[in-house]
C-alpha cells in the first residue's frame, strides 16, 4: 500500500473532510498494523509508512477502551539513532494544522521506568517528558495538542532520546484548519500555539475520541473544575441549555456549539477566578467564550463584568449588548511579561454575576531557526544517495532544533541574515557508506568541509563539488571513477584536497594541483588513470578520461573547419562556372533549313559516288566537257 493510496483513503474516509472545507486529516495509530474505523467513525491508519522504530503493546490492553491507545511505537537509540521523526505530507501551498498526540507508558517494556525524551514539531521543541512521569500519565496516558504552520509540504514530528531512553508515542493526528484561525493575521506564522488548557465550563471532558460530540477540527475539551481557584466565594453555579446557540461552528475557528450550551457563574456577586500553570518565559493567548444562555437576562446592562489577567483589568464584557441572547461571543487577549508560573484570570462583577462558557490558554512558542529549504532538499538527497544508516538519525530538519545536535556528522551555523541555518561541515569518514554523491550537493553553498573518506562510495565526482565556500575536501579511500570535475578547480578557497586511493582518471586541472603549490595539501596518489601534472604521466593528446581530450577536440574541430571550407570553395567555383556557360543555339527556322541542306548534300555525294563506280566498271563512258 503506497503513501499516495493512504492519502487518497484519508481524503475519502476521514469524517473531517466532510465537515470543513479542508481535506487533509491524518489519524495515525502508532504501532498499529491495520486500518480500522473506531466507534466514533474515525478512520485510523498504521504508522509504518511514516517512520521507523519498533512497535509494542501496552502491558494492560484491557485498561484502554479504544484500540488506537493499546499500541505504541518506540525508538531505541541504539538502532534507530538519537532522533526519529514522522514525515507527513501536507499541502504544498502551506497551511495551519492541529497536531494532537496521545502518549502512554503503561510499563510496556517491564522496566517500570518511563523514558525521558523531547518532542519537536516543525523543528521547534514543544513537549518534554522526564522520568518519573505523573502516575496518571504513565498508566492512563495523556493527550497533548498544538497549532503550527507548515510551509514546506511536509509536517515533521520528531523525537529526541535523552541518555539511552527510548521515546514513544501512542497516536498522532494532523488536521488542517483555517489559515485565519486564532488571529493568525496578527500573531503571524512564526510561532506555535501549544495548548496549556482548553476548558469547557460546567461540563465534563468531551470531543473527538472522548465522546460523540463533534469538534470539526479535532479539539478535545476538558472540564474547568480543576482550574478554578479555591478562593472563589459565593459558590460556583452551572447554567446549561438544550437550545441552539447561534454563531457556533463558524469560520475561521469552528468552535462547537456544545461549548456555548453550558456555562458557570458565581452567586452573591462573587469573583470567578481561574489559576493556570504556565512557563514564565513565554507569552500566552487567552481565548474567552461567552453566550448569554440565561433566559432571565433579556437586555443590555443586566450582566456586566470585568476581565482581569494577573490582576490587571483588560476588558469589560456585556454579552447581551455585544451579540444578544443565545448567540456565541468570543474575545481574546495576549498575556505578556509574566513574572510567575501561575497565570490568574478573574471575572469580576459590575452588574449581576459574571458568566463564562469556555476558556482556552495557548503558549505562544516562537519557531526555532530552521535549515534553509534548499539545503534541506540537498541533505535529504545525500541521505538517500550515500545510504546513510538509520542508526545515525538523519531525520527531520538537518540542523533544527538548535537545542539539540544537528544530524550526526553534520555541523550547522546561522546564515548571514540570521533567519536560517546552513550546513557548514559534513564529516562521515569511515561510516560504511556504499552509495554515491548526489548532484544536489551543489545546493550546499556554505559547505566548507566535506569528509567522506574510507567508505565504499562509487560513481563520478559531481560538478556540484565546486562550491566557492569549500576549504577542505577528503574523498580518499573510496571507489570513485571518472575525471576530476573542472568545477572543483573554481573553488578558490581550497586548502586540502585528498583524492588518493580511488579509480579516478584523466587530466588533473592545474588549479587543483596548484593547491599544494600555494601552501595547501593535495594527494592524488593511487589513481592509475590521472595524468597531466608533475609526478603523474603525460596525458594522450587525443584521448583522455575515457573520451576525447581537449587537444583532440581542438584537432577534430580544426579538421572539420578545413573540410567545410573546401566544400564551400568547390561549391563556389561550380556556381561561377555555370554562370559563364552561354547558349549559342540557332533559331528553329535556321535549324530546319540547315537540316534540309545537309540531306541534299548527302544525296548529291551518294550519286557522285555511284557514277564513279559505274565508270570504273566501263558501263558509262566518261565524256569530258568541251
Amino acid at each position: 500500500m503506497s503513501l499516495l493510496i493512504i492519502i487518497f483513503s484519508l481524503l475519502i474516509f476521514s469524517p473531517l473532510s466532510l465537515s470543513t472545507p479542508f481535506n487533509i486529516s491524518y489519524h495515525i495509530d502508532c504501532g498499529g498494523s491495520n486500518t480500522f474505523v473506531d466507534h466514533f467513525k474515525t478512520t485510523w491508519i498504521s504508522d509504518r509508512f511514516f517512520t521507523g522504530g519498533a512497535t509494542s503493546v501496552v502491558s494492560e490492553p484491557l485498561h484502554f477502551s479504544v484500540q488506537q491507545e493499546k499500541t505504541i511505537r518506540f525508538f531505541p537509540p541504539t538502532t534507530s539513532g538519537p532522533k526519529n521523526c514522522y514525515i507527513i505530507p501536507t499541502s504544498a501551498n502551506g497551511g495551519r494544522y492541529l497536531f494532537r498526540t496521545f502518549t502512554v507508558y503503561d510499563n510496556y517494556d517491564g522496566k517500570k521506568h518511563p523514558p525521558s525524551f523531547e518532542v519537536s514539531v516543525e523543528g521547534t521543541v514543544v513537549f518534554s517528558y522526564h522520568s518519573p512521569w505523573p502516575e496518571t500519565v504513565s498508566t492512563d496516558g495523556s493527550y497533548s495538542d498544538l497549532i503550527a504552520f507548515v510551509d514546506d509540504g511536509e509536517a515533521d514530528v520528531c523525537f529526541y532520546s535523552i541518555a539511552t531512553d527510548s521515546p514513544l508515542i501512542g497516536t498522532l493526528e494532523v488536521i488542517e484548519i483555517d489559515p485565519a484561525s486564532y488571529d493568525s493575521s496578527n500573531l503571524g506564522n512564526n510561532s506555535l500555539l501549544v495548548n496549556y488548557g482548553r476548558l469547557s465550563c460546567g461540563d465534563d471532558q468531551w470531543g473527538p475520541g472522548l465522546s460523540n460530540d463533534t469538534d470539526f477540527v479535532g479539539r478535545a475539551w476538558e472540564s474547568d473544575a480543576d482550574y478554578r481557584s479555591k478562593k472563589i466565594k459565593g459558590g460556583v453555579q452551572v447554567i446549561s441549555t438544550t437550545r441552539a446557540v447561534r454563531g457556533a461552528n463558524q469560520k475561521p475557528n469552528y468552535f462547537p456549539m456544545r461549548v456555548y450550551q453550558t456555562a458557570v457563574t458565581v452567586g452573591s456577586l462573587g469573583v470567578l477566578e481561574y489559576e493556570l500553570n504556565v512557563d514564565a518565559k513565554l507569552d500566552y493567548l487567552l481565548w474567552f467564550h461567552f453566550a448569554e444562555i440565561d433566559s432571565k437576562v433579556t437586555k443590555a446592562g443586566q450582566r456586566v463584568f470585568d476581565v482581569l489577567v494577573n490582576g490587571v483589568n483588560v476588558n469589560r464584557i456585556d454579552v447581551f449588548k455585544s451579540v444578544g441572547g443565545f448567540k456565541a461571543h468570543d474575545w481574546h487577549y495576549v498575556a505578556k511579561n509574566l513574572s510567575s508560573t501561575l497565570l490568574t484570570v478573574e471575572l469580576s462583577p459590575v452588574v449581576g454575576e459574571p458568566i463564562l462558557c469556555g476558556l482556552e490558554n495557548y503558549a505562544i512558542v516562537p519557531n526555532d531557526l530552521a535549515t534553509v529549504p534548499d539545503q534541506v532538499v540537498a541533505m535529504r538527497a545525500l541521505k538517500h544517495s550515500l545510504r546513510v544508516p538509520d542508526r545515525m538519525g538523519w531525520n527531520g530538519d538537518p540542523c533544527a532544533p538548535t537545542t539539540w545536535d544537528a544530524w550526526e556528522g553534520v555541523t550547522c551555523r546561522t546564515n548571514k541574515d540570521g533567519n536560517g541555518l546552513v550546513i557548514s561541515q559534513i564529516d562521515l569518514g569511515s561510516q560504511g557508506l556504499k552509495g554515491f554523491i548526489s548532484d544536489q550537493i551543489s545546493l550546499l553553498v556554505n559547505l566548507a568541509v566535506l569528509n567522506l573518506s574510507s567508505n565504499s562510495l562509487t560513481g563520478s565526482l559531481p560538478d556540484g563539488l565546486g562550491q566557492q565556500s569549500l576549504v577542505k575536501l577528503d574523498l580518499s579511500n573510496n571507489e570513485f571513477t571518472g575525471a576530476i570535475p573542472d568545477s572543483l578547480a573554481s573553488s578558490r578557497n581550497l586548502q586540502l584536497v585528498l583524492l588518493n586511493d580511488n579509480k579516478l582518471e584523466g587530466r588533473v586541472p592545474e588549479q587543483i594541483y596548484s593547491v599544494g603549490v600555494h601552501g595547501g595539501a593535495i594527494d592524488l596518489s593511487t589513481n592509475k588513470g590521472l595524468c597531466g601534472v608533475p609526478s603523474l604521466p603525460e596525458c594522450p593528446f587525443l584521448w583522455s578520461n575515457g573520451r576525447l581530450s581537449s587537444g583532440g577536440k581542438i584537432a577534430i574541430g580544426i579538421t572539420c573547419l578545413v573540410v567545410v571550407c573546401v566544400v564551400l570553395l568547390v561549391i563556389y567555383i561550380c556556381v561561377r562556372r555555370k554562370r559563364n556557360d552561354y547558349d549559342f543555339g540557332l533559331p528553329h527556322e535556321l535549324m530546319s533549313m540547315a537540316a534540309k541542306r545537309n540531306r541534299y548534300q548527302r544525296q548529291k555525294s551518294l550519286m557522285h559516288l555511284e557514277m564513279e563506280s559505274q565508270h570504273a566498271k566501263g558501263l558509262i563512258p566518261i565524256v569530258k566537257p568541251q
